[in-house]
């Protein structure tokens, strides 16, 4: 074996999650957890299918507030490596899909830090997903196969019929899907009479637009609504 290629073996390669606190998992019964474990393991039996064999490990992050949260914590995790002798780390944002505070502050200047304070010597991360092609494409696809349970997952035939993806276009819009992404049929727009979502929307838009211009009299006229009608006697 070549003196490089030892070199990368000796890299660990570092997941790091969004910690969540363990109530979560624990009480509420949250697959987060077990989908991050399996999510680590599909990406290992990947790369070793590449002939990357490196040691790595899954720690969690950015855990706030003073309950228990998942562990292994990431800054505990990278102390620990540090006294076990690692010189090499490859931080890989397991669970973000895009550079935030938690990508570009915690993991590249704070965990960096103090894996360096620690004895670790090398330091590098994988960037996040962000617009990557693939990724979006994946999401997409999945996006299109949950079209289906729209319906099914809402809570009454009124909120159905609300729902983004209408039922009735449902299929419409599956068949207008296919390998060369062409455009997509726009949602159709139901109006419902009564207490519904767009409802409650006009009737705020309306309300707010009422106050601005009452708002706007009174400051022109140094009167309110009332005042100017004659309803309200004046105090001065």
């Amino acid at each position: 074996m070549s003196p490089s290629n030892l070199c990368l073996l000796q890299v660990m390669i570092f997941f790091s999650a969004h910690g969540v606190p363990l109530a979560y998992v624990e009480e509420a019964g949250d697959p987060y957890k077990v989908e991050m474990e399996e999510c680590v393991d599909l990406i290992m039996e990947e790369l070793e299918t590449r002939k990357i064999t490196n040691a790595y490990t899954l720690a969690y992050q950015s855990r706030v507030g003073p309950v228990e949260w998942l562990r292994p914590y990431t800054d505990e995790t990278i102390i620990e490596l540090g006294k076990k002798g690692v010189k090499s780390l490859l931080a890989v944002p397991i669970s973000f899909v895009s550079e935030h505070i938690e990508t570009l502050e915690e993991i590249d200047v704070e965990y960096r830090e103090l894996a360096l304070e620690s004895g670790i010597q090398n330091w590098g991360r994988v960037p996040a997903l962000g617009c990557e092609p693939t990724f979006i494409s994946d999401l997409a696809d999945a996006v299109i196969e949950s079209l289906p349970y729209v319906g099914a997952l809402a809570a009454s035939d009124l909120e159905a019929r609300q729902s983004l993806v209408p039922l009735g276009s449902v299929e419409e819009l599956l068949a207008a899907y296919d390998t060369q992404r062409k455009e997509l049929p726009p949602p159709v727009l139901v109006w419902e009479w009564g207490w519904t979502k767009s409802a409650e929307t006009w009737n705020g838009r309306v309300a707010m637009l009422a106050v601005l211009l009452l708002l706007f009299f009174e400051v022109t006229t140094d009167k309110g609504l009332l005042h100017q009608f004659g309803i309200w006697p004046s105090l001065r």
